[in-house]
């Protein structure tokens, strides 16, 4: 589990090669990352349609508030390598992980006429409640696996907030998985909702 899209890979090409060598023995593919590489023209001439699945993470639309909990790609960047693979036929999702309303601009998120998202929520230890500010943390009540989680009305009035045509809700808190699961994913078997192709 990690970005495998750092700034390093401009040096050492590992995913790059990675791809070539998937694409290579039909092997399908889920990248997770928060830079906008993949959409770059050299990326984009290696991924295979019917093998790649692209998740694009942002937490807040604002370039200047990420970049004091983030060190990635400016988000208005991130955003056009969604559109720019959306575009070009690929399976590719934003996805909002985690999703903090405080941190989120709705609207705009609406407007920006993307089609899939992945949406994750936070959780909470005393380490993230450093790490963002401004977060009404009293909210997080639900204890589970070490950490505090929103209730589950909570996180569907969140939920009701992104007009994205096709959500799925990935979840930690078991009661709050199987309600995701059974009422809302698109496929109860994948909760990141990856395109399946037919052959």
């Amino acid at each position: 589990m990690t970005d495998c899209f750092q700034p390093c890979e401009l040096q050492y090409r590992t995913t790059y090669q990675a791809i070539q060598e998937m694409n290579l023995c039909r092997v399908g593919y889920l990248i997770v990352t928060k830079s906008a590489l993949p959409s770059s023209p050299e990326y984009l001439a290696i991924l295979d349609k019917d093998l790649a699945h692209i998740q694009i993470t942002v937490t807040c639309l604002d370039d200047e508030r990420t970049a004091q909990y983030e060190k990635a790609s400016p988000p208005s960047q991130r955003i056009r390598a969604i559109q720019t693979l959306q575009a070009a036929g690929y399976d590719a999702a934003i996805r909002l992980s985690p999703i903090i309303e405080e941190y989120m601009d709705f609207d705009v998120l609406n407007s920006l006429e993307i089609e899939k998202c992945v949406i994750e929520f936070l959780r909470v230890n005393a380490w993230i409640k450093k790490w963002f500010q401004g977060v009404d943390f009293s909210k997080y009540i639900v204890r589970q696996g070490g950490y505090c989680h929103l209730p589950l009305e909570e996180k569907q009035r969140i939920i009701e907030k992104i007009h994205i045509p096709q959500k799925t809700i990935c979840e930690d808190v078991t009661e709050h998985y199987q309600f995701w699961r059974d009422f809302v994913n698109p496929d109860k078997e994948d909760c990141c909702n990856l395109r399946k192709h037919h052959h």
